[in-house]
């Protein structure tokens, strides 16, 4: 019941009387501790370092050793780790990660299942949290606003280890009821909050090694509580396609350099790339000496998109001159807006492997790139596409 609803109803029940407990959980201000299950996916043993030593584990082995080390989670729910995604090694394929959100999918289809956790490396995490988030099928996203938190340690070896940590400030971000209003997917680390279409690992030895440059943490997990200081954005939903049986597009991602004569823009054609993506300097502007080989790449159907390799800011046009952004918009490139060149390729992938989008683009080019545009940047598809 809303609070609105209580003050309105012809029974009001005198305040000295009330149940203020109830009213403040009703009211959302506390977390409300039920019987959750959240449902653990062990993508690489980076949490504990007890774990590490021992590979070998069942899936209830783990989890008991998992509670025995960070007793604390049972006070929030029922830990549950799934069987299929236990892997040594710290750099999951975008194949991989497509088994996974599938997976991840099917546990959230449970309703007795309040989120779900997946540990990884730190190397590639934001990558693997990225293609889930864009790879939620039509079915889940409309019925399922359960939270989907990756974590990590930047210390895997004691008695530095921050896994521990880190684990338990995700498993109660997964049992925090969102009701749609947080990003679904999100990575948790040094008690901080990401969304996942942000998030970047921005050091190489750092518990606070996660930032979103830019943007800043959506939330927090606090000693006493789990709390969200700003809502989903646009980006942080799954795209308008089903989720594909497997990734057929190939992407490659060609970093320009000074002087840069387009050499690998070639090969990368001559290998039969469905999509090209092109980390530029500052807004994104590209060595003149390239132009000729994108011009070549997009006569013949390749998709060309122009991201930045500075670790924030948009890529926009900004002056005219050979290699410059303004002149990749008129030859037709798209732009990567905010998105960082390793999440680019994986939207690339996965909307080039879609049936749907293949018959949009033979249908409707100019359709097919104005809502390609519009997943990378949305504002800039407005004013490209109006």
């Amino acid at each position: 019941m809303s609070k609105s609803e209580k003050t309105t109803s012809k029974n009001v029940v005198p305040y000295k009387e009330k149940d203020l407990a109830s009213e403040v959980l009703d009211d959302g201000y506390i977390d409300v501790m039920e019987d959750k299950t959240v449902s653990l996916f062990v993508v690489g043993d980076v949490i504990l370092p007890n774990l590490t030593e021992k590979s070998e584990l069942s899936e209830e082995e783990i989890t008991q050793s998992l509670l025995e080390e960070i007793p604390e989670i049972s006070d929030y729910c029922n830990l549950d780790t799934v069987k299929q995604f236990r892997f040594r090694g710290n750099i999951p394929t975008p194949a991989m990660m497509l088994d996974l959100s599938k997976s991840i999918q099917k546990a959230l289809s449970n309703p007795d299942v309040a989120g779900v956790v997946v540990t990884q490396a730190p190397d590639a995490i934001e990558e693997s949290a990225y293609f889930v988030s864009i790879s939620l099928s039509d079915k889940f996203q409309n019925s399922n606003s359960k939270p989907i938190v990756f974590t990590s340690a930047m210390f895997s070896d004691v008695p530095f280890h921050d896994g521990g940590r880190n684990l338990l400030d995700s498993v109660r971000t997964a049992c925090h009821d969102g009701k749609g209003d947080i990003p679904t997917v999100v990575i948790c680390m040094n008690s901080e909050i990401h969304a996942a279409s942000r998030a970047q690992i921005s050091h190489t030895i750092n518990a606070a090694a996660l930032s979103s440059p830019g943007w800043g943490p959506v939330g927090y997990a606090d000693k006493d509580r789990v709390y969200f200081r700003a809502g989903a954005l646009e980006l942080d939903t799954g795209l308008n396609f089903p989720t594909p049986k497997r990734l057929s597009a190939s992407v490659e991602i060609i970093k320009a350099q000074t002087g840069d004569t387009g050499l690998m823009v070639d090969a990368a054609v001559k290998a039969g790339a469905d999509a090209l993506i092109i980390e530029g300097f500052g807004r994104g502007n590209l060595p003149g000496g390239m132009m000729p080989s994108i011009k070549k790449a997009l006569k013949k159907g390749v998709l060309v998109v122009i991201a930045t390799r500075a670790a924030s800011g948009r890529v926009l046009d900004s002056g005219d001159y050979c290699g410059s952004v303004t002149e990749c918009l008129d030859l037709g490139c798209l732009l990567a807006g905010e998105t960082t060149a390793a999440k680019a390729r994986l939207l690339m992938m996965y909307i080039l492997s879609q049936k749907d989008a293949a018959a949009l683009r033979k249908s409707d080019e100019e359709r097919f790139l104005a809502y390609v545009q519009e997943c990378l940047d949305p504002v800039l598809s407005v004013r490209l596409f109006e």
